[in-house]
């Protein structure tokens, strides 16, 4: 009898224990796989979208026209592309993010932070870029020999200013920099989110607004003449900054976000924002419609592209 009763103990704690033996193993977390196939459409098809205007402008940059009306027209476009997404989708998000982290903070604030963070984003962009173009720039014959010497007795070197290359590699790169950033932040977002039907909207949100911005992106670097291999390698760090926020969003979202990470993170994107106003307002927008030609269809492109970046942010839910 005792040997049955063990015997039938032992056959009842066999499947007992083939019953508990999947509980035990580490459960994936939520929307594990659609964060995966959102990781890698995120970096594909923008990365497709920033090659396209690299096979349709096949000039090398050294001898295309800096001044083409096709490429002036199409920039108009990428420029209400960058106006929309500073002031429609970073602006607020920044501010969205940097109250809710001081709100779990329980600060409450006289000065307005928010605004100060924004500035200093703005301030770095130009301290860097006047920085890094003053060491470009020559230096000028000094006023005692210019009225010593006469007009013409001795050939001096004219003072130039700062080569447009350099220029547009300086301004190119902290773009690049400013977005990198941004889709650090938005791949982070996606991340975050715990159901896959929110994953999927989100994803479908940024697959939008990135492709777009990758093309805008491409076009303002051709417009500064950088060459095709740099462009790419532009286009590769910004594609691959988004899949690098959604895992990050995703490690994160596993170990919970406590409200002094949630601020530094509104930092970070204080200063994305700052940088991308000064990206916007100070250099694009500038250069293209400082040309007289073509005044009218380059205003229209450009609240076409601010009417894609609207239409693509009523879709993000």
């Amino acid at each position: 009898m005792a040997a049955g009763t063990g015997a039938g103990a032992g056959a009842g704690a066999g499947p007992e224990e083939l019953a508990w033996s999947p509980g035990t193993a580490p459960r994936p977390p939520p929307g594990l796989e659609a964060k995966l196939g959102s990781l890698v459409l995120l970096l594909l098809l923008p990365l497709a979208c920033g090659l396209a205007p690299l096979c349709c402008f096949r000039q090398p940059p050294s001898s295309a026209d800096a001044r083409s009306p096709v490429l002036s027209l199409v920039s108009c476009f990428a420029g209400g592309v960058f106006l929309a997404t500073c002031l429609l989708d970073l602006l607020p998000d920044y501010l969205a993010s940097i109250g809710a982290a001081l709100e779990g903070l329980h600060v409450t604030l006289q000065f307005p932070l928010p605004e100060f963070i924004l500035a200093m984003g703005f301030f770095l962009v130009l301290v860097l870029e006047q920085v890094a173009l003053a060491q470009r720039e020559p230096s000028s014959v000094p006023e005692e020999t210019r009225s010593l010497l006469p007009t013409g007795s001795i050939q001096t070197p004219s003072p130039q200013p700062p080569a447009p290359g350099a220029r547009g590699a300086v301004r190119a790169g902290l773009l690049v920099l400013a977005l990198a950033l941004h889709a650090v932040l938005e791949g982070l977002a996606l991340g975050l989110q715990e159901a896959e039907g929110a994953v999927l909207r989100v994803c479908l949100a940024l697959l939008l607004h990135k492709c777009a911005v990758a093309f805008s992106l491409a076009l303002k670097l051709l417009r500064g003449r950088l060459r095709p291999p740099a462009v790419v390698a532009c286009l590769t760090l910004f594609a691959m900054m988004s899949p690098l926020g959604v895992g990050l969003g995703t490690a994160v979202a596993a170990a919970g976000a406590k409200p002094r990470q949630r601020l530094c993170r509104g930092v970070l994107e204080g200063l994305a924002t700052g940088t991308f106003l000064y990206i916007t307002f100070l250099e694009i927008l500038p250069q293209e419609l400082g040309v007289p030609q073509h005044r009218v269809p380059k205003v229209i492109l450009l609240l076409a592209g601010f009417a894609l970046v609207t239409a693509i942010l009523f879709i993000k839910i």
